[in-house]
């Protein structure tokens, strides 16, 4: 059995005793960059029919993007849309849509996205265990990965770009993670290889 299929059968696992309330379990799956997080919710909304809203589409605006949000530990990651477009909404049953916030255009996607009409819906991303969104979650589950296979892998999507998440976005991650104790704190810890 594949490393993803045994991290799949792990949370599987561990949601299992937690599912059956009338709003949906929300599984925040956080972890390094390049671990594999986007892969392995993948995998679990496949094989279970379970939602997945990615972290990446609630990224900064531009305008919000200051000198000192981006300090704060987890600041780059806009909580309270997030928390009002969707979390709010699933943890009360309500059906509703969010707004994709596309990185590569710093705008919004022209079609909102609905809220996944599911039993278990997984928060995937960095900055998913950040405190502010933690009580709103039932599982907490933290994705990480060999330093080295990490930057190969980072190589592989886009070697342009290796340069910024060595300078910029990895360490942001890594002050978060180590601010909020956050491999420590989380119900589960995988690793990807």
């Amino acid at each position: 059995m594949s490393t993803l299929e045994q991290n799949a059968q792990s949370i599987a696992f561990a949601a299992q005793p937690l599912q059956g309330a009338p709003a949906p379990l929300l599984i925040a799956l956080d972890g390094r960059c390049a671990a594999g997080k986007t892969t392995l919710a993948n995998r679990l909304a496949e094989q279970y029919g379970w939602g997945v809203i990615h972290l990446d589409d609630f990224f900064l605006q531009p305008a919000q993007r200051t000198p000192q949000r981006l300090a704060e530990p987890g600041g780059n990651l806009d909580r309270d849309r997030l928390i009002s477009e969707v979390l709010l909404p699933l943890t009360r049953h309500r059906p509703g849509v969010y707004r994709v916030f596309d990185c590569r255009t710093m705008g919004f996607a022209a079609v909102p996205r609905p809220l996944p009409a599911a039993p278990v819906v997984l928060l995937e991303g960095s900055y998913a265990c950040h405190p502010d969104l933690r009580p709103l979650c039932g599982l907490h589950v933290f994705l990480t990965v060999d330093p080295g296979e990490q930057l190969r892998r980072l190589t592989a999507r886009n070697p342009a770009r290796l340069q910024d998440f060595r300078t910029r976005w990895i360490p942001m991650e890594e002050q978060y993670f180590r601010y909020f104790h956050i491999p420590e704190t989380c119900d589960l810890t995988l690793v990807s290889d």
